[in-house]
């Protein structure tokens, strides 16, 4: 028995009224795996090698200073 034909036959188990949370999970589990974009992935590369900027402080501190910029 293959894994979708398993996968079929444990749908056919489950009641009515827990179908939902099962079709969410699937479609969530169909959703392609997210790629970094090139700046992103620029930014991950710069903190590889030691760059980028430690910021030490609270998280609302840390918001405060970017609605700065």
């Amino acid at each position: 028995m293959s894994y979708r034909e398993f996968a079929k036959s444990l749908i056919d188990q489950i009641p009515d009224s827990k179908m939902y949370y099962v079709i969410a999970y699937l479609q969530g589990a169909t959703i392609p795996d997210e790629i970094p974009n090139a700046e992103t992935l620029a930014s991950m590369e710069e903190l590889e090698r030691g760059g980028g900027t430690v910021f030490a402080g609270s998280t609302e501190d840390l918001f405060a200073k970017l609605l700065e910029e």
